[in-house]
């Protein structure tokens, strides 16, 4: 990805897809739930990478509703 915001808080992604040997990031072994790319600007969306705290910080949220 050329872009190195997350498109859901504008911070830095982190994203390393195809730096390095591997082609390996961090975002290659986590979940992305379908609900988060909502939160994805429709132009942003298949073109950036969301942060590694967006995603946690949705998956929390997610955690505590279902445990209401």
């Amino acid at each position: 990805m050329s872009n190195k915001n997350c498109p859901i808080c504008g911070n830095e992604n982190e994203c390393m897809t195809g730096a390095g040997e591997l082609n390996n990031c961090w975002c290659s072994v986590e979940e992305f739930p379908n609900g988060i790319f909502e939160l994805v600007p429709l132009e942003s969306r298949r073109k950036h990478c969301i942060c590694k705290n967006c995603l946690n910080k949705y998956k929390e949220e997610q955690r505590i509703i279902k445990n209401r």
